[in-house]
């Protein structure tokens, strides 16, 4: 078959770039990448077979500049530009800029984008076309207490929504009057800073409420087909966590009617391209045709598109360079068919223990499990930059049933290593396990219903910790005279640092080969010791249970650091100097730190103001998420070394407070 276009231009970075690129190389397409400073040695721009530096690290210098990609793709004789997900997928400017220069948009028209750009629009638009619709108001008025009017007339509970918004951003859930004009307030500056737009829309929120969605695709000869349903109803803060095809619990009556509204939907703006219709859907009991409602539509590829894949065998990918080329979709409704189940679980670097803060740093090592799909745009050595979201890899994998799927997630995500930074694979891991998940009924509120137990984090076993002292003093069990001694046997006393705790122990080596390890809560005995490249084996207690690990090494300016996965958990180590003893020690209860590279949104305090425990000083964002900052104790203010609109560095001190005189 013939290749739809002989170059095109990729106008976005990471995984979708890397996924974009590979259907291309195997369509027989050259492709461009495009990158900032901080991408200048990215996993795209090595897979691609051009790259065009495009402007500095922050996204508003480089990859949202439409001039300098649409020059960019002209230089390189591209004809087409591939816009992935995100950044201008979605800007109708830009695709009114890119087939200006003669170019064409790999996606849907201006028009149709404009169509479902603004959720207050699309809403009215769905209405006229038949599609159920939640009850709210989208009018203009934008006055807050005409707003809160319109929410008590809703009936809390209600969510407040950007009506430029996607991903979660300008989002706020509101449970009474109370709350709402802080709720009002935050959802219109991240409305402002994520989209340019402040203005929200109010809507019911739905108890109990799933999120079903359904992959839609048009050509520009009038056909539109859908590719069956996604359910993505595990979500934190509006985020979607781990994704599922086809939807649990569906019936073939709702699965028709819920495809034919999107069908209808999609043909209402004369769709051409891949996208997305979602739905809120009433979780409190079985799925039903009256049961669902139109959310929202997203005009471009879905994150979450490789479930679809997995289940109906078909590259979306390769679907929308035809249909942009102008070929007309090559297969007709009739011919597409479920097969099985998928999963697909986003591997973030960020600390779930920690309110998932984003963990920016090198990644020092990264493995994947051989029985899963791994999307990713980053490998071993680079850094998750503070610049753009902090994902890892979609970890995906499918299977004849549910179960074996989902079985497979857990197998795989256990099986990926990171090391350097901290991840959610273990919180993912656990959450793929969690009982409401396996058997149903969940919701949207699962995550955080159930957020204490998920993220609680695995403590540092005595495993851990022998193989990582193994591995950190280079013991070989392999080698000549192992724990030979005249007079008694080789000891050798170890220190390990993990997160902020120490772990003092002693290592025995028995003549025998086997290796103890004291000095903790148990002592544990390793025998039949085998370290091969970095996998080690071994067999412990009285029944010679199997146990095994990974270990990695590190140099970093800080000492050596030691990775080890055992038992599908991941710990950094690093060997303890007491030449240097402990250097970070902090200040604790008197200084309010950055808890990430971000910017001071608001800042609420001056010197010489009083504070109680807990109460909320400013807001920071970063990644264009929100985080409070709070006052660890009662207090005066000491000093203040930020101001609104400043950017600050991770771990700068931002305010101090009076010390605590003694009573």
């Amino acid at each position: 078959m013939t290749a739809p276009f002989e170059k095109i231009l990729i106008a976005n970075r990471g995984e979708i770039a890397c996924r974009v690129i590979k259907t291309a190389r195997e369509m027989g397409v050259r492709t461009v990448a495009v990158y900032s400073d901080a991408d200048r040695d990215a996993l795209h721009v090595e897979l691609a077979d051009e790259a065009v530096h495009i402007g500095p690290s922050p996204v508003s210098e480089s990859y949202l500049v439409a001039e300098r990609i649409i020059s960019a793709a002209l230089a390189t004789g591209a004809q087409a530009i591939h816009p992935g997900y995100g950044f201008l997928s979605e800007n109708p400017d830009f695709v009114e800029a890119v087939e200006a220069a003669g170019l064409t948009f790999i996606g849907p028209s201006a028009t149709a984008i404009r169509a479902m750009g603004l959720k207050d629009a699309a809403k009215d638009l769905m209405q006229e076309a038949g599609v159920p619709v939640v009850p709210g108001y989208q009018g203009e008025n934008q006055d807050p207490a005409f707003l809160a009017a319109q929410a008590e007339q809703i009936g809390y509970p209600v969510l407040i929504k950007a009506r430029a918004g996607g991903g979660g951003k300008g989002m706020r859930k509101v449970d009474n009057p109370a709350q709402f004009r802080d709720a009002l307030e935050s959802a219109w500056r991240e409305g402002q800073s994520s989209f340019g737009d402040p203005h929200v829309l109010i809507e019911k929120f739905i108890i109990s409420p799933r999120h079903i969605e359904v992959q839609v695709f048009g050509d520009t000869h009038g056909n539109v087909l859908h590719l069956f349903e996604r359910d993505c109803s595990l979500q934190r803060r509006h985020q979607k966590v781990i994704e599922e095809a086809p939807a649990p619990g569906m019936t073939d009556t709702v699965r028709a009617a819920m495809t034919e509204a999107a069908v209808t939907a999609a043909k209402a703006i004369n769709y051409a391209g891949a996208g997305t219709i979602e739905f809120i859907v009433d979780g409190s009991g079985p799925l039903r045709p009256d049961g669902f409602w139109f959310m929202e539509m997203n005009t471009r590829l879905q994150v979450e598109h490789p479930v679809t894949e997995a289940i109906t065998g078909i590259d979306l990918v390769a679907w929308q360079l035809r249909v942009a080329a102008g070929e007309v979709l090559p297969v007709a409704q009739e011919a597409l068919t479920i097969s099985g189940h998928a999963f697909e679980a986003r591997l973030y670097a960020e600390d779930p223990s920690n309110g998932f803060l984003p963990a920016t740093g090198k990644l020092e090592h990264l493995s994947f499990s051989e029985n899963s799909r791994n999307d990713t745009g980053v490998r071993s050595g680079d850094t998750i930059s503070p610049y753009y979201d902090p994902m890892i890899a979609k970890v995906i994998t499918s299977g004849d049933t549910r179960e074996i799927a989902l079985a497979r997630l857990v197998a795989a995500l256990r099986d990926t290593h990171v090391a350097g930074t901290m991840t959610n694979a273990e919180f993912l891991a656990t959450l793929a396990l969690n009982e409401a998940f396996q058997h149903g009924p969940f919701d949207t509120g699962l995550i955080e219903r159930e957020l204490e137990g998920l993220t609680m984090p695995t403590k540092v076993s005595e495993e851990h910790l022998a193989f990582a002292a193994l591995s950190g003093l280079g013991i070989r069990p392999d080698a000549p005279r192992l724990g030979w001694r005249l007079w008694g046997e080789a000891r050798h006393s170890v220190g390990l640092v993990c997160g902020t705790d120490m772990y003092e122990r002693q290592l025995i080596l028995h003549p025998d080969g086997a290796i103890t390890l004291t000095g903790g809560d148990r002592d544990l005995t390793l025998r039949d010791v085998r370290i091969e490249t970095g996998h080690m084996r071994a067999t412990t207690g009285p029944y010679n249970a199997q146990i095994e690990a990974r270990a990695v090494h590190a140099s970093r300016p800080d000492g050596l650091l030691i990775s080890v996965q055992s038992g599908g958990v991941v710990h950094d180590f690093s060997l303890f100097d007491a030449r240097l003893g402990s250097a970070m020690t902090a200040e604790e209860g008197h200084v309010v730190v950055a808890p990430m590279t971000g910017m001071i949104v608001t800042l609420d305090i001056s010197v010489g103001d009083t504070v109680e425990p807990g109460m909320k000083l400013g807001v920071m964002e970063a990644m264009k998420m929100e985080t409070s900052l709070i006052a660890p104790r009662a207090g005066r203010i000491a000093t203040v070394l930020c101001a609104a609109g400043q950017t600050v560095e991770g771990g700068a001190v931002l305010v101090t407070l009076e010390e605590e005189v003694a009573a």
